[in-house]
């Protein structure tokens, strides 16, 4: 049964990987296995959703903090996405992957009361900076959004700025979904 269609930066699928997550610690993994960062970050991952997965499995009942170890390695993704460039002093380039901007962008929406960042896309621009598309689902308390959706757009510009160092060029917020507060245990679970 087919996982997934995605190919990694080094060209292996991510099914490959999953086949194989255990031939590294069986010692029959092969050269491009033990080496390749791409393959290891994808068999962490994998690794670590089979984990919470066969723990969840092995429970009667879901502990909260098992449930947010599993959204948790949902969210992270086995796949890096594109690179972004990020400005530099010196001459020469520093780059960061979309995925990592992406949740650093999500975790500053989601320290707003009553709302929950979904998916994030980023898009470089070519003469620098980025534009963002940031999908919430905002609690019924909030669900004009005026007030908290002013706050997200602040708190995402400023950790674009302040923890990642990238100007956005455009910030675009769109809400999805309404919760209701009791429906919802808390940020990350």
């Amino acid at each position: 049964m087919a996982m997934t269609d995605y190919e990694l930066p080094c060209e292996r699928d991510v099914e490959q990987v999953w086949e194989r997550l255990d031939a590294v610690g069986a010692g029959l993994a092969d050269e491009h296995e033990l080496t390749c960062p791409h393959c290891r970050a994808a068999r962490e991952s994998l690794l670590a959703l089979r984990e919470a997965t066969s723990e969840l499995v092995a429970e009667d009942d879901v502990p909260p903090a098992l449930f947010g170890r599993i959204m948790s390695a949902v969210r992270a993704e086995v796949r890096r996405g594109s690179m972004v460039a990020l400005p530099t002093p010196e001459p020469g380039f520093v780059e960061i992957s979309e995925q990592a901007v992406a949740a650093v962008l999500r975790y500053a929406a989601d320290t707003v009361d009553g709302v929950r960042a979904r998916r994030c896309r980023i898009r470089p621009l070519d003469e620098g900076g980025v534009e963002v598309e940031l999908t919430l689902a905002v609690s019924l308390r909030n669900a004009t959004g005026g007030a908290a959706l002013a706050l997200v757009r602040e708190r995402v510009s400023a950790a674009a700025a302040a923890r990642v160092g990238l100007t956005l060029a455009k910030l675009d917020l769109l809400v999805d979904d309404i919760f209701e507060e009791d429906a919802v245990e808390g940020p990350g679970e």
